[in-house]
């Protein structure tokens, strides 16, 4: 199965299983990473998804959407490489892909 590194706040860093056509905000829930708070249950509407992505893997990942990164400039945290975890959809393509639970706003 393919897999997921996350790294959570304090620096641990974890594979994780991911399933295929789930989003990456799913993939970390279901894992029991609850630092991830995704209080919207992945609609797009809180920001509390917030994780940053290794750049290696970004030109592999869709454009954020204007929804999307209008949320991102609500964070203190935004940064180049933030998206919403809630709007990546994991495929094999992306085993392996590397993310960083945000700090939390």
């Amino acid at each position: 199965m393919p897999k997921l590194i996350l790294v959570t706040r304090d620096g641990t860093e974890t594979a994780v299983e991911a399933r295929a056509g789930y989003s990456v905000m799913e993939v970390i829930r279901d894992n029991g990473f609850d630092e991830l708070l995704a209080l919207c249950g992945g609609c797009c509407s809180c920001a509390t998804c917030h994780v940053h992505v290794d750049e290696a893997w970004l030109e592999r990942l869709p454009p954020r959407g204007a929804d999307e990164d209008d949320l991102l400039d609500s964070s203190d945290h935004k940064q180049p490489n933030s998206r919403l975890s809630c709007q990546l959809l994991f495929a094999p393509a992306l085993d392996g892909m590397r993310v960083t639970i945000a700090p939390e706003d």
